[in-house]
């Protein structure tokens, strides 16, 4: 089966035949092709060498020699290996240099290798290359391994029309004029060794901003961003600042010792911010001098973090990309529309381009410095750089904020991680098996990976999980690494075995359920806790750290408690102790999983009220708010419960809590955790809405006497980081409020929305008022429609927000609306922003593109036409389909002849990872392709597969 379904597997990646020392690289550029000669020095291991393979896709081979023995060569273009015969072999721990002469070009839509992205007008085309996680082989014959790990010497020869000529290293003198229009620039990269899908190269037009970096020690390096020509100064410099801001934090507040001598880390960000405003002020040198000397006297007292090696740090924009960002030793490349505050960008994407800031530069530690050993070890190389990328935003935001955040994208119903880990098309965090590397690139990645190393930390214990991870960092540093090297290091620290622990998580989909029983005993005040956990897929059981307390009514705690969890049933017992109120489990979402209990409604809503913990204090909500929305699904004309809007109101104008958690903490899911109701969409999206028009029924003054308070209390141009955070949150608060009062869908309501619409300032207030706008029955909502269509396509940040807000809305003419925006000339498929915007978030609109016919129709076209153009964007949009078979029994049919259909279609040799992911969510969907299979008759591409 897996032989069938994956074109790779572990087996194909092993030792390379020869250790790749230096590549010397002339890339000869032009509009529509590129000439590479290259240098590639490579030394023998223990046994001679005949035969050589290297890897080259859709190259043109003009040459190959070698500059010390006779070679022949051939190129199986189908095959993409360029095989080098030795005349004679070459010894045991000898050198030699491969020299070949290849064209290349670049595409319009392959996100891969060297392809087009966005020009200026009047500019020479300008072009970018994306390596990961084969890329490198569509530039030049080479040994494309993440083992590979080798140091470069790049010449870049171009049209002197272009503003920048940029790969990875530091810059070897100036660039030079060579004739004809023509001009060139060399880099060294020699002094940290680098895997190939690392490789940068870019010629584009760019406007340069820049901002020195200087460390606390006085070392300095610069950054630079590279964006369109004409962008705004000002946002320039905050996305410069925010970048610093991440440099510093990385150097004062991670590494071994990180969370020692914190009052001396916090006093030396301090003067930090101090001497950059003295520096940037031009103010008296002395105040300057006397500020660095206090800096390095108090940074002699401290071990810092991880500190760049290089001259310059890059971020350079691209318009077009698979993601939406991708580390490149010294050159970040990050989506346009994210690498900079612009007007037209929400606070979600605001939020993003924070995150994506510190992760990509972590890289260049973790992930290029030291890197995992294949593909199937990616997760290695993103997990820890995510655990760093979350400190930072609790750092900004606060702990309780950026874990909610976490959790709630955990648990979301859509496309959250818990319930695609559980779908039919889900892979391990080390999968068996891929048919290309970007399928390894998933919430399972960027999100279960982390949650696994956190439950290692909490294991370990904070402290001993820094040490371990730096040991890590330098036991391998400038070389590769594997899961065993890692959980090696956190072992030899911390004294604990996770071997088996790692092999189960990282080999399995899915995660435990804990059943929770509790007992207390008043007559000898012993508290009892019965714990069972489910076990994997395979049988296994899982093992992770489960922390818990018993709590006072008042919220505070009686007792609290981290147990390792390791056995199927596990009792925990507490003597001496008072009987709780109530139960704090998976304090903090401690491991990657659910829980059941049996809390009633009075304890489940003092815990909302009361409780400290705020994953725990969003759960509590969230189990009230399933309860009512189950109600209503089974008795649409029922009435909720009115305790349930009274929680609502009071929690939504609990200033403090609002201010630590945001409004993101009264999330309502348009779905349930109870399985009977969790894929009847449009039911459970008719449902929140009654629950919505309840609460504003009964609060209606109250809900807009919070939103103009909280609209009052959005700073207007906040002056840092800390107001920006400010302004995030108290905009979550009001658009919440927003979002309530206009499920009343009356004309108070309409004129409020086009109030807001018309005269925000912010985009976030803007989208929100528009979505609601176009869900509701105001008369002039396709004249709304219109004129932010026009206005959108104006503007490509705004452009992708109209679209994903669209075709994730309640419309309920979506499709007719969807089909008039890529109707439009704004509209360009081979873009993958407007990708994902418009055809990935619309099949996750489950309850239109699977639950209508028109959606339906709708999504079939839209496969069929974006799986040639672009494998993983119609990847992602195949997650909408991972619970077929729990579907009600109606849809069975005619969802998965939308499947049957794609594969019918597509040609598996072309596009194999659309193709084989659509046979692994059938072959998931027994119940379903049996019902089509009964109507349609059988499924070919799945002749042969066992039932």
């Amino acid at each position: 089966m897996t032989d069938a379904l994956y074109k790779y597997r572990p087996a194909d990646f092993g030792a390379l035949p020869v250790a790749v020392i230096h590549m010397d690289l002339t890339f000869d550029v032009y509009d529509g092709h590129t000439r590479v000669v290259s240098h590639l020095t490579a030394e023998t291991l223990d046994i001679p060498l005949s035969v050589l393979d290297l890897n080259a896709r859709d190259l043109d081979v003009l040459h190959v020699t070698c500059d010390e023995y006779g070679i022949a060569s051939t190129y199986d273009r189908d095959a993409a290996v360029l095989s080098i015969t030795f005349a004679s072999p070459v010894p045991p721990r000898t050198r030699f240099t491969l020299k070949t002469e290849t064209i290349c070009r670049p595409s319009h839509h392959i996100l891969e290798g060297l392809y087009y992205d966005a020009t200026p007008p009047g500019a020479p085309p300008t072009q970018i290359t994306q390596c990961q996680q084969w890329g490198f082989q569509r530039l030049v014959p080479c040994l494309d391994d993440m083992t590979a790990k080798c140091t470069y010497r790049t010449t870049i020869v171009a049209d002197c029309g272009y503003s920048h000529l940029i790969t990875n290293g530091d810059v070897a003198g100036d660039r030079i004029y060579v004739g004809l229009n023509r001009s060139s620039i060399r880099y060294l990269n020699t002094r940290t060794p680098m895997a190939p899908y690392l490789f940068f190269l870019g010629v584009g037009t760019y406007e340069t901003f820049r901002r020195e970096v200087e460390y606390p020690g006085g070392s300095t390096f610069m950054l630079e961003l590279l964006v369109p020509p004409g962008s705004d100064p000002a946002a320039a410099g905050q996305a410069l600042e925010v970048l610093a801001d991440a440099v510093i934090w990385v150097h004062l507040f991670t590494g071994p010792e990180q969370y020692r001598n914190g009052e001396s880390r916090r006093e030396i960000y301090r003067l930090i911010r101090e001497r950059d405003r003295l520096k940037e002020a031009g103010g008296d040198p002395a105040a300057l001098e006397r500020c660095r000397v206090a800096l390095v006297n108090l940074t002699s007292t401290i071990v810092t973090g991880y500190a760049y090696t290089g001259s310059v740090y890059r971020e350079i924009g691209m318009q077009n990309s698979d993601f939406g960002g991708m580390e490149n030793v010294g050159n970040t490349t990050i989506t346009t529309n994210r690498i900079m505050p612009f007007p037209a960008m929400t606070d979600t994407a605001f939020d993003y381009m924070i995150r994506v800031k510190v992760h990509e530069y972590y890289h260049n530690l973790n992930g290029s410095e030291v890197t995992g050993e294949s593909p199937f070890e990616i997760w290695l190389n993103e997990a820890a750089t995510v655990y760093v990328e979350e400190q930072y935003h609790a750092f900004l935001f606060g702990e309780a904020y950026t874990r909610l955040a976490t959790v709630l994208g955990l648990l979301a119903p859509e496309g959250g991680t818990l319930v695609l880990d559980r779908g039919a098309g889900s892979m391990p965090i080390e999968p068996d098996g891929f048919n290309d590397p970007n399928e390894l690139i998933t919430g399972v990645t960027y999100s279960k990976a982390p949650e696994f190393v956190r439950m290692i930390e909490t294991l370990v214990g904070k402290e001993t999980f820094v040490q371990a991870l730096a040991l890590y960092h330098t036991r391998y540093r400038h070389a590769n690494a594997s899961r065993a090297d890692w959980i090696r290091c956190m072992e030899e620290v911390s004294g604990l075995d996770l071997a088996g622990m790692a092999e189960v998580w990282l080999k399995e989909t899915g995660y435990p359920t804990v059943t929770a029983a509790p007992s207390y005993d008043p007559a000898v005040r012993r508290f009892t806790l019965a714990l069972h956990q489910s076990r994997s897929p395979t049988g296994r059981l899982w093992e992770f750290p489960f922390r818990f307390a018993i709590v006072r009514p008042d919220g505070s705690m009686i007792a609290e408690r981290t147990v390792r969890i390791f056995k199927e049933d596990t009792v925990v017992v507490l003597d001496d102790v008072d009987a709780p109120a109530y139960l704090s489990l998976n304090r903090g979402y401690s491991f990657y999983g659910r829980v059941e209990d049996t809390a009633t409604v009075p304890e489940l809503l003092l815990q909302a009220r009361t409780e400290t913990d705020i994953v725990n204090r969003f759960i509590a909500f969230a189990r009230l708010a399933d309860r009512e929305t189950i109600g209503l699904v089974d008795d649409p004309g029922a009435a909720p419960d009115p305790a349930f809007p009274r929680l609502f109101l009071d929690l939504l104008t609990d200033t403090t809590l609002m201010d630590e958690a945001g409004g993101q903490l009264l999330t309502i899911f348009a779905s349930v955790s109870d399985e009977r109701y969790a894929y009847r969409y449009r039911a459970l999206a008719f449902a929140r809405r009654r629950l919505y028009v309840a609460i504003a029924g009964e609060h209606e003054d109250a809900l807009y006497a919070t939103y103009h308070r909280a609209a009052a209390s959005v700073p207007e141009t906040p002056d840092d980081l800390s107001g920006e955070v400010t302004a995030i949150k108290h905009r979550q608060v009001k658009n919440t409020a927003l979002a309530v009062l206009a499920a009343l869908d009356t004309p108070a309501v309409h004129a409020l929305l086009r109030d807001q619409f018309s005269v925000a300032t912010s985009a976030t207030d803007r989208i929100a008022a528009f979505r609601l706008y176009l869900e509701s029955t105001a008369p002039d909502r396709m004249e709304i429609f219109t004129e932010f269509l026009a206005e959108s396509r104006q503007n490509l940040v705004a452009w992708e927000t109209f679209l994903g807000t669209v075709a994730a809305s309640d419309a309920a003419d979506i499709v007719s609306l969807l089909r008039q925006i890529e109707a439009s000339d704004a509209f360009r498929i081979e873009q993958a922003n407007e990708q994902r915007a418009l055809y990935a978030r619309f099949a996750l609109n489950r309850k239109h593109s699977l639950e209508t016919e028109a959606g339906r129709a709708f999504l079939t076209d839209a496969l069929l036409r974006l799986a040639p153009i672009n494998e993983y964007s119609t990847v992602r949009a195949l997650d909408a389909f991972a619970f077929i078979d729990r579907m009600e029994e109606r849809y069975h049919a005619p969802v998965v002849r939308i499947l049957a259909v794609l594969l019918a279609t597509l040609d598996p040799a072309k596009t194999p990872s659309v193709y084989n992911t659509g046979r692994r969510l059938l072959l998931g969907a027994p119940s379903a392709v049996q019902a089509y299979e009964k109507e349609y008759g059988r499924i070919p591409a799945l002749a042969g597969d066992p039932d």
